[in-house]
């Protein structure tokens, strides 16, 4: 099998480039067709909640979906093997709190935000504050990802090798997806995540049937033979290849496991695409479209990474623009040559796109909505100037993720995302479960649980060996570090929870009518 590992063809950046740029015309015009000339707050922030259970879980199949699922999960498998896929294991699950805890609950409640639900029984001000920093701040993170996954893609096709002219590429991506955002609303958007959805589910379905058959449908092959083209041989199947073996790094998996299955219910941009549906049980039908949206695509990631490792090689892997991110690309080009490697790349583009348009607009609708609307003009913002204020947002943001996405370009995407869970679970999760199930939890407890969890986590990743001390540290030649994992989400998540509780006891008793009437609303969708 050691032959088919053999070099493959060049890359040909003409095809890449006319594969990728009518992609970008077509969804460009799409979302253009489908974009709401209306200028209200409900057509541009949650689409008229006018899509079906079925569409808005194929849509939030392809939120989910990002950089981070398609390139560095593939990218991780090939290099590390089994741990690699505890990343898509992690994800998957994660879909269980969202389904059980917080979807309908979170759609009975609020309008727009996550900052509608945190303060409808407690102090509008502060808590829409906090509530729209814990979404900046998160949107920012899960950006970082993206756009480095985006650069080295770009990078990739147009084989661009030095920093700055990836840096370049960061920046044109970054400016073509905030034109998605400012054209076409959450509507628009959307259907993007649609669109972008069907085509990674069926390419990546495509690429296993073409690997099965390289090996004849046999998986038992493929795998001996990644094992036989890896440098870490039959280690690459087994458990420990990148966590176990230190004490540390067990307790990073640990972590690891924690922030990425409570992560998930507690994104910004996941939670608000349950606003684009008409009531509470058709978000429930969401959860369970992308439910199994996700389970057919991470089954094929398993593939793909093995297969990448047989057919690719590390070292060409880590020696590609991108490194463990190009994976997926390079095994096309192996597979299906220079057309498939376009059509690979156009959809990881599109995963990348779609993302971060969810991203951005839930970051400019939460500071719009929350900020500028509930803050600065009490509640009565006229719809036209709060949509103006969300699209000079949507630019703010954008530049932001372009100047993170060049420091963070060469990072694994996937490790990138795991971070971003983290900070949303420490962040949110406890605020947004009190909320729903405490009648207790009041002002002080939100603020606590947000701000506290928020900074916890933020501390322990900047000291930690993310930032600098190691050789992959986004400041490799520093070394300020001393938190000793990778992921805080094991100490600051439970530390967010505490938070809440002892805000919450050291605060005053909420009121009980607001409590009784979230309550009744929550669970039976009916608003006084």
């Amino acid at each position: 099998m050691t032959a088919i590992a053999a070099a493959a063809p060049d890359s040909d950046p003409v095809v890449n480039i006319v594969v990728f740029a009518l992609f970008v015309a077509i969804t460009l015009f799409v979302v253009y067709r489908v974009s709401s000339r209306s200028s209200s707050t409900s057509d541009y922030y949650a689409a008229g909640s006018a899509f079906t259970g079925r569409q808005n879980g194929i849509a939030l199949s392809g939120d989910f979906l990002s950089a981070a699922s398609f390139l560095g999960i593939a990218g991780a498998i090939a290099i590390h093997g089994y741990d690699g896929f505890l990343y898509s294991i992690g994800f998957l699950v994660a879909w269980l709190v969202d389904l059980l805890l917080i979807a309908e609950l979170l759609r009975n409640t609020g309008r727009f935000t996550m900052g509608d639900v945190l303060s409808f029984r407690m102090r509008q001000r502060p808590v829409r504050a906090a509530a729209a920093t814990s979404t900046l701040v998160i949107s920012l993170f899960y950006m970082l990802a993206q756009m480095a996954g985006a650069g080295g893609l770009i990078a990739l096709l147009l084989d661009i090798d030095s920093g700055f002219g990836q840096a370049l590429v960061i920046g044109v991506v970054g400016v073509v997806m905030v034109l998605y955002v400012l054209v076409g609303g959450m509507k628009g958007t959307t259907w993007v995540q649609i669109i972008k959805a069907a085509m990674l589910i069926l390419t990546v379905a495509l690429m296993t049937v073409f690997l099965f058959g390289k090996f004849g449908f046999s998986f038992s092959n493929l795998l001996s033979s990644a094992a036989d083209n890896s440098p870490m041989g039959d280690r690459l199947l087994e458990p420990g290849g990148l966590y176990g073996a230190t004490d540390t790094s067990k307790l990073d998996f640990v972590s690891l496991s924690i922030a990425l299955i409570l992560g998930a219910a507690a994104l910004p941009h996941v939670l608000m695409r349950f606003y684009t549906v008409p009531n509470s049980k058709e978000a429930r039908r969401s959860v369970v479209w992308a439910t199994a949206c996700m389970l057919v695509f991470y089954l094929c990631t398993l593939v793909l990474g093995f297969g990448a490792a047989a057919l690719v090689g590390s070292d060409e892997i880590l020696g590609a623009p991108g490194r463990e991110n190009s994976a997926a690309p390079l095994l096309a080009l192996h597979i299906g040559g220079t057309l498939l490697l376009g059509v690979v790349a156009a959809v990881a583009f599109a995963t990348i796109l779609a993302v971060v348009a969810g991203l951005t607009i839930t970051a400019s609708a939460s500071f719009a909505h929350d900020v500028y609307a509930n803050i600065f003009k009490d509640g009565k913002a006229e719809p036209r100037q709060e949509v103006r204020v969300a699209r000079l947002t949507a630019v703010v943001i954008g530049a932001l993720a372009i100047a993170g996405g060049i420091l963070a370009s060469g990072q694994n995407v996937a490790f990138l995302v795991a971070l971003a869970f983290a900070v949303a679970a420490s962040a949110n999760l406890s605020t947004l479960l009190y909320s729903l199930f405490w009648k207790r939890f009041n002002t002080t407890g939100t603020l606590w649980g947000i701000y506290g969890g928020l900074t916890a986590c933020l501390v322990l990743v900047l000291f930690s060996p993310v930032v600098s001390g190691a050789p992959d540290s986004l400041f490799p030649q520093a070394d300020f570090s001393w938190f000793p994992l990778k992921n805080p989400g094991l100490v600051s998540i439970p530390f967010s929870f505490l938070c809440g509780i002892v805000g919450t006891l050291l605060g005053e008793k909420p009121d009980p009518r607001k409590q009784a009437e979230m309550e009744v609303r929550s669970i039976t969708g009916i608003s006084g």
